[in-house]
């Protein structure tokens, strides 16, 4: 008996207990659970956070009685939302979806899931690093959410945390302790984020099996591979901005803060600038877009793929694109910045670097097209997504060469353009991508099928109401509408704008009804679903060679070495319509 083979069975024999198998768990397939559940709870609380403040954004003034139970007499008078807790509203909604749903619970959940699966691998590379990983993200996730509960109210001043608001504890109720929470709990997030990365990265170079050459990786391996290097890079940028925030804060330094008068007082602080903390934030923050984005278009590709029966179209290309994203990304984010006084000369170097990322996107949506044409397609609930995250990729890619040049970008910066732009491209996309992988993976997640019937009532009422709320948002914007007001009414200018507010506000509340139907899916399914086979999708990828109920080590007996590429469905000459990675090439039969 192999070392190796040794080491699994006494992994069989070890007994574990309750704490040590559901809690602190070190297998990478709890922890991927881990990270789903936390996320689905996180992406509630930030749905309802959104439904709060749309309701005073479409009927304002007006007062709902669910504000003030939700909220009580303080932040919502009567029923009426306080101006101060509308800022924190979508300050903490931006914030949980951004890091914590789609950041911690895509990259949590599937890599962790995937990785060692895909690859090969017994488990990750540090299952202890890994289960850290984990409990700081939970820890960042519940200083975040115990902050809504401060006396003063939580963060203010929008997601992106600009100074001198942040920087200043008593520029208004959510620059105290809210803001010091907000701070504490995204450099615990860094530090999960980091963890999680490096053990990423390691296992998929190091742990690879008998066969696995880089050039017969499922391209959900490339994009995790991608999206963890990014991560490393990237995400040291924003805790070096958070720690001189807090600095600023409370040492008496001027990084960010320079000639302010606040209250009638002039405050000492000179020499700082804001503009150096939007550029420390945004050098993570258009990363970030794609750290976010890359996960789901790496799921995609495989479940387009496996449902088109047809193998990828471009597999080489699709893997040159994801590296021409990622290392792309890193030089583009001064189009955050065009109207903070930019030289335009810098501006138009953004301009060019901006559109020069639209040619490895368009890539990728070609590919996927192409894998679509003339498929023999199965529509399950996954597959819907995914083409839904198709279309909500290229709707949303298209405004952004709006927004990437600085000559049109100046007309609709700060309005609801932006934020139409963005919640269509980076946030359905990316939501569409991880309920396509939970839909797709859930077997292998919870041994069990979800209802295909609710989930196709769950997607067409979710692209439904994310469209109708974020496709008005930019004519709000182009009607001039800036982002992030308390209210319209009292310019008479956006009078016109009152209908087409409720209208979004409308479809916020039947989309949020629309995860109500996934919620009771995914709790039933995972309780009572039908019990799942080994491979429901007939896919050729490793996790489907592993047993359905979860073991240590994966594979019972030794793991199964691989012969081809990820891709072979519908092959010429082949009576299956699938061939998994596990089988050898036949006498005569070529690899792709």
């Amino acid at each position: 008996m192999s070392n190796a083979e040794a080491h699994t069975q006494a992994h069989h024999e070890h007994h574990e207990t309750f704490v040590s198998k559901y809690i602190f768990s070190m297998d990478h397939k709890m922890i991927s659970r881990q990270f789903l559940l936390t996320a689905v709870v996180m992406g509630v609380v930030g749905m309802m956070l959104s439904i709060l403040f749309r309701l005073q954004l479409g009927y304002d003034g007006e007062s709902f009685a669910i504000l003030n139970t939700l909220l009580g007499d303080k932040w919502a008078p009567g029923g009426v939302l306080d101006k101060n807790m509308y800022l924190a509203l979508v300050t903490i909604h931006g914030t949980i979806m951004v890091f914590f749903v789609l950041t911690g619970g895509l990259s949590g959940t599937f890599s962790n899931l995937l990785i060692p699966l895909q690859i090969g691998a017994r488990d990750m590379a540090s299952g202890f690093l890994n289960m850290l990983s984990y409990w700081f993200f939970f820890i960042s996730a519940m200083i975040m959410l115990l902050s809504l509960f401060l006396e003063g109210g939580p963060a203010s001043g929008g997601w992106t945390i600009y100074p001198p608001l942040s920087a200043l504890p008593q520029a208004m109720p959510g620059s105290g302790a809210g803001m010091t929470w907000w701070l504490v709990s995204m450099g615990i997030f860094v530090v999960s984020s980091l963890l999680g990365s490096l053990n990423y990265i390691v296992t998929i170079l190091n742990l690879r099996v008998k066969g696995m050459k880089m050039t017969r990786l499922p391209l959900t391996m490339w994009a995790f591979l991608i999206t963890a290097i990014i991560g490393v890079l990237s995400f040291p940028v924003l805790l070096s901005a958070v720690v001189l925030l807090i600095m600023d804060r409370t040492m008496g330094t001027a990084f960010y803060l320079s000639d302010i008068i606040i209250a009638g007082e002039v405050l000492e602080a000179t020499g700082g600038s804001p503009i150096l903390y939007e550029h420390l934030f945004w050098f993570l923050g258009h990363p970030e877009v794609y750290i976010v984005l890359i996960p789901a278009l790496g799921i995609t590709s495989e479940v387009i793929s496996t449902n088109a029966r047809k193998p990828i179209f471009g597999y080489r290309a699709m893997i040159g694109s994801l590296c021409a994203i990622g290392f792309l990304s890193f030089i583009v984010w001064g189009h955050h910045m065009f109207v903070s006084g930019m030289s335009p000369f810098l501006g138009s170097v953004f301009v060019f670097t901006t559109l020069l990322i639209a040619i490895p996107s368009a890539v990728k949506a070609f590919n996927y097209l192409t894998t679509l044409w003339k498929g023999n397609i199965v529509f399950t609930p996954a597959m819907l997504f995914s083409i839904g995250l198709v279309s909500t990729f290229i709707s949303g890619g298209l405004t952004g060469i709006i927004l990437a040049d600085s000559a049109l970008d100046i007309a609709v910066h700060d309005t609801y353009f932006v934020v139409g732009h963005f919640h269509i491209v980076m946030g359905m996309s990316a939501i569409f991508g991880m309920f396509a992988g939970v839909y797709h993976w859930f077997p292998k997640l919870f041994g069990r099928m979800m209802n295909t019937k609710l989930g196709y009532v769950h997607f067409w009422m979710t692209i439904i109401g994310g469209y109708g709320v974020f496709f008005p948002m930019h004519f709000l914007g182009l009607a001039g509408a800036p982002r992030r007001y308390y209210s319209y009414s009292d310019y008479p200018i956006f009078e016109n704008l009152v209908d087409l507010n409720q209208f979004v506000t409308f479809f916020a509340i039947f989309g949020g009804v629309a995860q109500l139907v996934f919620l009771y899916n995914f709790i039933y399914s995972s309780l009572f679903g039908q019990k799942a086979v080994e491979n429901p999708w007939k896919s050729n990828t490793l996790e489907w060679t592993t047993p359905v109920e979860h073991i240590h080590g994966n594979w019972p007996g030794a793991i199964p070495e691989v012969y081809r590429w990820p891709y072979d469905y519908s092959k010429p000459g082949i009576e299956e319509d699938f061939v998994p990675q596990n089988i050898p090439l036949a006498p005569g039969e070529e690899e792709h």
